[in-house]
């Protein structure tokens, strides 16, 4: 995934603005590659920070739509990366904050909260290839934590650390049964050159139960 910030000197401006934004016209800041059009300010009720809108075409083809503050993407913005990933959401001083959805290159969608550009908090990470997806917690960008795999016909519940289930969890199966067992890590030994060893992980089945309600409804 490749992650752009850009802080910007916005440089001269034609137009005037008060510091009530009442008296601002939309201007527009001429550069020979780049431009950013911009509209009236607001004030964000929570800090008081003054908010305008704008729109700005970066050199390397990526392109920003929607609020800044302080010559920074600041607000509800959408973000157009070169790459032809998206994100749509909130914006904290240059860094996705908050509720957003990025859409990366190859179609695969994450949906959920971020905290300092990374994904942080509650979130759901779609691949497109398979329409598999991740439903859960996530921590500084990894799976962690108690989360869920979902398939076309089953899901795994369970704990997950570092993008990988870990311990104790169970398959729920749409034909009504569930499978409950552990996930164990191992390391393989690897050549003594390598600094790392090699780790696979090893589901130990401990039971198979029925389940006492109806088969669950697939999620879309």
């Amino acid at each position: 995934m490749t992650l752009t910030t850009s802080t910007v000197n916005l440089g001269s401006m034609k137009g005037r603005e008060t510091r009530q934004g009442r008296d601002t016209e939309s201007a527009k800041l001429l550069y020979p590659t780049e431009t950013f059009t911009k509209a009236p300010t607001r004030t964000e009720k929570d800090t008081g920070i003054f908010i305008q809108q704008g729109a700005y075409h970066f050199k390397n083809g990526a392109r920003y739509v929607g609020d800044y503050a302080q010559n920074k993407k600041h607000g509800q913005g959408t973000f157009f990366y070169p790459d032809g990933s998206k994100y749509e959401g909130s914006w904290v001083e240059d860094l996705r904050e908050g509720h957003g959805v990025y859409t990366y290159p190859n179609g695969d969608t994450y949906d959920g909260e971020w905290q300092h550009h990374l994904r942080h908090g509650q979130g759901t990470y779609q691949y497109k290839d398979t329409g598999a997806k991740y439903k859960g917690t996530w921590v500084d960008g990894n799976m962690e934590l108690a989360g869920e795999y979902i398939y076309s016909n089953h899901r795994y519940q369970g704990n997950f650390v570092n993008n990988r289930p870990l311990g104790p969890g169970k398959y729920v199966f749409d034909i009504g049964c569930e499978q409950h067992g552990e996930y164990h890590k191992q390391e393989e030994e690897r050549p003594e050159e390598t600094l790392a060893p090699e780790v696979t992980l090893t589901w130990i089945p401990k039971g198979v139960s029925s389940m006492t309600s109806l088969a669950p409804v697939k999620e879309n």
